[in-house]
């Protein structure tokens, strides 16, 4: 899955950055360097929507229609 987010990054008081993404609550990340904290955050999201997707997956009827489409 491909889609944008927003990174607001910011100066860490004890040393190094801290991220979140606003589209997505709960997404945070943090790291010594800008590309590290970065990469922190994408990790996140994408736990997130993993865990999500498994979350409803696991109530779902067996006859339910389950497609992959585009947005944006």
């Amino acid at each position: 899955m491909k889609a944008e987010f927003t990174a607001i990054i910011e100066s860490a008081p004890e040393g190094g950055y801290w991220a979140i993404c606003p589209e997505v609550p709960g997404a945070n990340g943090q790291g010594e360097t800008i590309e590290e904290t970065k990469l922190n955050l994408i990790e996140a999201i994408e736990l997130i929507f993993e865990d999500r997707k498994e979350d409803i997956l696991r109530g779902l009827p067996d006859d339910a229609i389950q497609q992959t489409i585009l947005i944006g």
